[in-house]
């Protein structure tokens, strides 16, 4: 029996930004890097689309948090 469909697992994970580029530093001064891993809408993007580490999210999500506290970023777009 062989599904049409493909295998949903079997979808390779993207390549972050951060696993390319050791330089990089994941901070909340930093919009024009934050946005890369926020969606068109404003959400966070997860890490599974994403493809960084557990770490790296959290590092992530909270340097978004503190950017949209100092409004670097807007918490929705219009």
């Amino acid at each position: 029996m062989s599904d049409d469909k493909p295998n949903r697992s079997s979808s390779r994970r993207s390549s972050s930004l951060l696993a390319n580029d050791k330089t990089l530093v994941i901070d909340y001064k930093n919009p024009q890097l934050l946005k890369a891993f926020l969606t068109d809408r404003g959400k966070v993007v997860p890490a599974r689309i994403s493809g960084v580490s557990a770490r790296q999210q959290r590092q992530i999500t909270k340097a978004v948090k503190r950017a949209r506290m100092l409004a670097l970023i807007p918490y929705t777009v219009q």
